[in-house]
């Protein structure tokens, strides 16, 4: 395994119903073992978490915002994984934005919710996403699905109580 260490930003997008956007996919090490996953990469170049939690938002799901409207961070931590041939310790920070109804820009769909695509994604990640879902915090709490990271719906519910950021 090549070792690779990570500072990425991840990204909650919640709608007008208080969900949040996952992705589902594999590891192309073990392509049987289906899971879902925020969306978000490592920092780029000078970017702050911000920039780069909009710069991954886009190039992962199609959906444009700013820096500034994401809030947070609502959690931080260092996580361990394989993914391919890589071994990756990865510090994550989670930021939220609004989308739907109410917010400009572009990707919003005529029902107020967003349109995802995933046009922009690398090759490696087009290969490995196989599809997307808005989750509400209770059907995170009811799923046998695999769901990372395992503290996602208590997140979840700071972000959409107005919690403070962690």
């Amino acid at each position: 395994m090549i070792p690779l260490r990570r500072f990425t930003a991840r990204v909650l997008p919640i709608d007008d119903q208080d969900r949040v956007l996952l992705l589902y996919g594999f590891d192309p090490a073990r392509p049987g073992e289906r899971f879902w996953f925020t969306i978000g990469g490592a920092v780029e170049g000078g970017e702050t978490l911000q920039q780069a939690a909009a710069r991954e938002l886009y190039e992962e799901v199609g959906i444009r915002a700013e820096a500034d409207e994401f809030t947070g961070p609502y959690g931080a931590g260092t996580v361990e994984f394989s993914f391919a041939e890589y071994a990756i310790t990865q510090d994550e920070t989670f930021f939220a934005v609004r989308i739907g109804k109410g917010r400009g820009g572009d990707g919003q769909g005529g029902d107020g919710q967003a349109e995802v695509s995933f046009d922009n994604m690398e090759e490696i990640e087009k290969a490995t996403t196989v599809g997307h879902r808005w989750w509400s915090a209770e059907e995170l709490d009811a799923t046998d699905e695999i769901v990372h990271p395992a503290d996602l719906p208590g997140i979840l519910r700071r972000v959409t109580a107005g919690g403070a950021p962690a």
